[in-house]
């Protein structure tokens, strides 16, 4: 016989090592969950220890040529249900559709299927026929339509395997069986159950219905999940059902469980809510498993080291996110905390963190050794499994990083890294007295100074560098570029004193359209900068990017200067950190316009950061020019700083050279009559249409934007103050009174 175990997303893989331990053979994910071959004990056995498939259905018939509704009938009446359903009972169809071009509505699917059955029982039961059942049907048939193929089935288990049956209540914040059983599957944990005699200790701190812990202890105790209330499968009403084959299935799980009962069993389940502790009490209650937990009214972020359970352990759980916090600020504060308390009270544990929030496990500040996607009710969500390392072993780690460095500086230099050393250590002589006496903590150091070794690096606050290789040419073959870029890290740990693991390298390519924006890794791994008295949020990873204009450093100063009291507005506004200078110089209000919502995020953040968090700082996700035509509002200072080329999908093509007069006539358009355009760009070849130049007053301040750690690339970027010119009023002048002369 042939079955199919309907399955979530991302679960095809424990849902086969579940039908491989029942005994099942062929085993194939396909879409929407397994197909496998099982004689019926191996199917019996599935359906009581499947822990995270949602149905059972076994396979009755298929054709992968089915071309409109009529077909769907005529194929389907040549089934024989009679095998399946008599006159005397009930049944249902339920059915599954994509990708079918004749059915404009899925339900028309079950109706001519309902059709067909009822048509065929009819002429071989003299008449007579079935009804439908929508609640408590004795059968249940499946059709699963994708494209012109088409299966029919019967349900053999019945929907809703993973409902285990033993919640009586739960929580806000839902978290089903079957997702439960998944993140169990995915730990550490899991594994070391299996390959250990003892059961190791879990907690669960963010307890809520203690779904979680629930699973854990049926899975401690070696208990089929199918078995822990009465219900009702499917199978049991099918004419095939074997009830002696039956009872011995359920025997051998029962032994199994009988086997397990001595087995020392340490899971700890916590939860700030004396309410979710008791409901999730009760749960473990009727699940027969509460002897099996420690609940506890507790909060993980006040415990101290006493309130560890062990030396050692799991933590498994499923921490507030989303709508179940009042706010991204609480959230972010949250899983701060709790990465500081696995950090200072968990060494040695294995940590595994289920999050609909990716975002939010940056904020815990460790590194995942691991990650898994699952989903959460359409949420898709990440497992993160960590390893909280103890202090000696931290010490160890230290002092082996140590070792490797000393190992690596006692080596020569090639003679291309000397030659770069060289050159990046008259660099810092010249340039770093001048950034700390003008407190810059981060500039650039080295620009492509020798055409063999090009590349933009900058340093950050002493303690990072981003090293951005300019794309060799395609006459330079790949093994010397390699080399070259070698000895160029080389020299900069050399010439800096930064470690090795904090000199973050990319390659800098021309980027159009939506490549402007999309993530080159996924380490949301975010560090804070100075500038200027504001601090700024910055990725070294995940984006070409990182956050932060280094040339526009002079800009964002004079910003600050001008901005106070005025009406600020932010075009093309990145990350926002133009926008943080105008604020902290004291503007009246301010406005952030960006195509990006990773980018309007991501400002957001900086604004947060630097305490701008008033209603009169305003996001828009929009394209720019779009927003300057569809908005009425004035501003007495803007700042404008377009890409050079953009072609982001669902926006018109833009160049800033040839739109350059588009663009700045609607920046005008919203310009006070006293007001100023700070327009900047970085096209080397950009010239200032004469159009503009006759009609506004248009001031060239590029020199004065280039700071010294730039001087060597007076192209870096042009930028320009542009002001509405006055409109000369003519004083009219009275006529002077005319003398009366008077006759004599």
């Amino acid at each position: 016989m042939i079955f199919f175990a309907t399955s979530a997303l991302y679960m095809n893989d424990i849902i086969e090592e579940e039908a491989r331990r029942a005994g099942a053979t062929e085993i194939r994910s396909i879409s929407g969950g397994v197909e496998f071959a099982a004689d019926l004990a191996s199917a019996y056995r599935f359906c009581l220890w499947s822990r995270t498939a949602t149905r059972v259905l076994l396979g009755l018939f298929m054709d992968d040529d089915i071309q409109n509704a009529d077909e769907l009938y005529e194929a389907s009446l040549q089934i024989p249900w009679e095998d399946w359903i008599t006159p005397e009972q009930t049944f249902l169809v339920t059915e599954t559709t994509k990708n079918c071009r004749y059915l404009k509505n899925s339900h028309f699917a079950t109706i001519r299927v309902k059709d067909a059955i009822v048509d065929r029982i009819r002429e071989k039961f003299d008449g007579e026929r079935p009804m439908v059942d929508k609640e408590e049907s004795d059968v249940v048939f499946h059709v699963h339509i994708d494209g012109d193929a088409v299966a029919w089935y019967v349900d053999f288990s019945g929907r809703g395997l993973y409902k285990r049956g033993y919640r009586a209540a739960q929580t806000d914040a839902v978290l089903g069986e079957y997702l439960a059983a998944s993140v169990l599957y995915r730990s550490e944990w899991r594994k070391a159950l299996e390959a250990e005699e003892t059961v190791p200790t879990l907690l669960d701190p963010f307890t809520g219905s203690g779904t979680l812990a629930i699973e854990a202890a049926l899975w401690a105790s070696d208990r089929a999940p199918g078995l822990v209330t009465a219900r009702k499968f499917n199978f049991l009403s099918l004419p095939f059902h074997d009830p002696d084959l039956w009872d011995d299935v359920v025997d051998e799980a029962v032994e199994r469980a009988e086997k397990a009962k001595d087995r020392k069993i340490s899971i700890y389940a916590w939860d700030n809510d004396p309410k979710a502790v008791a409901i999730a009490r009760k749960n473990a209650e009727l699940a027969q498993v509460d002897h099996l937990i420690d609940f506890r009214i507790q909060d993980f972020l006040t415990i101290s080291k006493e309130d560890v359970p062990s030396d050692h352990g799991y933590i498994i759980t499923d921490p507030p996110y989303g709508l179940r916090m009042e706010s991204d600020g609480d959230l972010r504060s949250l899983y701060r905390k709790i990465g500081s308390q696995l950090s200072s009270l968990f060494g040695g544990w294995n940590v595994a963190l289920l999050c609909g929030q990716q975002e939010l496990l940056s904020y815990v500040d460790m590194k995942p050794n691991r990650t898994n996607t699952v989903n959460n009710g359409g949420v898709t969500c990440q497992i993160a499994h960590y390893y909280v390392f103890t202090s000696e072993e931290r010490q160890q780690m230290i002092e082996r990083a140590i070792a490797r460095k000393q190992e690596r500086l006692a080596q020569p230099l090639s003679e291309g890294a000397q030659m770069a050393y060289n050159r990046l250590v008259k660099n810092l002589a010249a340039i770093t007295p001048i950034m700390e006496s003008q407190g810059v903590t981060c500039y650039r150091i080295y620009d492509a100074d020798m055409p063999e070794y090009s590349a933009a690096i900058d340093l950050y606050e002493g303690k990072y560098i981003s090293l951005q290789e300019y794309a060799p040419p395609s006459t330079i073959e790949e093994e010397a570029a390699l080399r070259r870029l070698g000895e160029l890290i080389d020299a900069t740990e050399r010439a800096t004193g930064i470690d090795r693991e904090q000199i973050y390298v990319k390659q800098r390519t021309p980027q159009k359209g939506e490549k402007q924006y999309e993530k080159m890794a996924s380490s949301d791994r975010f560090y804070i900068i100075n500038e200027n008295d504001a601090k700024y949020l910055v990725n070294f990873t995940d984006y070409l990017d990182t956050g932060i204009f280094l040339d526009h450093r002079p800009i964002r100063a004079e910003i600050a200067k001008m901005a106070e009291g005025k009406r600020f507005l932010n075009l093309f506004c990145y990350t926002g950190t133009a926008t943080v200078q105008a604020a902290k110089g004291g503007a009246l209000s301010t406005v952030s316009v960006d195509a990006s919502t990773t980018y309007l995020d991501w400002a957001t953040k900086n604004m947060e950061l630097n305490g701008f968090t008033g209603m009169n700082h305003f996001f828009y996700r929009s394209d720019c020019i779009e927003f300057l035509f569809d908005t009425y509002d004035r501003y007495d200072l803007i700042f404008c700083d377009p890409p050079t080329f953009s072609n982001g999908k669902g926006r018109d093509t833009f160049d800033v050279y040839r739109d350059q007069v588009r663009l700045i006539k609607a920046c005008m358009m919203h310009l006070d009559e006293k007001g100023t355009l700070i327009f900047s760009n970085n096209f080397r070849k950009f010239k200032m249409d004469e159009r503009l130049l006759e009609e506004y007053d248009i001031q060239d301040i590029s020199k004065e934007t280039i700071a010294e750690d730039f001087a060597r690339d007076q192209k870096i970027h042009q930028t320009y103050l542009i002001k509405h010119r006055p409109i000369a009023k003519i004083k009219q002048v009275k006529p002077a009174p005319k003398k009366v002369i008077r006759k004599k």
